[in-house]
């Protein structure tokens, strides 16, 4: 099996951006605008350093992993519960009121507590009766 290597160079470049409301995209403008006042190299050049892994490497494995980040919390939640913690929300949107609000707070609120008992017990195992 052959290896490929492809190099690339990037410039890291700043990004300024005016608030439009009606760009859907704007949360997320917002954040390439203020993230890219930053240098991230000295953290970059650090990591390097004490890893003794190449800087282009991490700058690979930084991408790549903030890419999958979506596709990984889908993985590890399950559709299931991303469509019932969803619905709940919808459900509350499409009624409009603070009440219905409450409720869905309610329901995702619950949900989360559910699947964080493996995270406050460490003990805990599925299908085991402490009873």
């Amino acid at each position: 099996m052959g290896t490929s290597r492809k190099t690339r160079d990037i410039t890291l470049e700043e990004y300024s951006w005016d608030w439009d409301e009606t760009d859907k995209d704007a949360n997320f403008r917002q954040q390439v605008a203020m993230y890219t006042q930053v240098d991230p190299m000295p953290t970059i050049e650090t990591m390097s350093r004490n890893k003794n892994i190449p800087i282009g490497a991490i700058v690979k494995f930084i991408l790549v992993k903030w890419g999958a980040s979506g596709s990984d919390g889908l993985l590890e939640l399950g559709p299931n519960v991303i469509k019932q913690m969803l619905s709940a929300i919808e459900l509350a949107e499409a009624e409009g009121t603070d009440k219905d609000r409450l409720e869905a707070y309610w329901k995702l609120s619950q949900m989360l507590s559910w699947l964080s008992v493996p995270l406050k017990d460490p003990s805990w195992q599925p299908g085991r009766s402490d009873g």
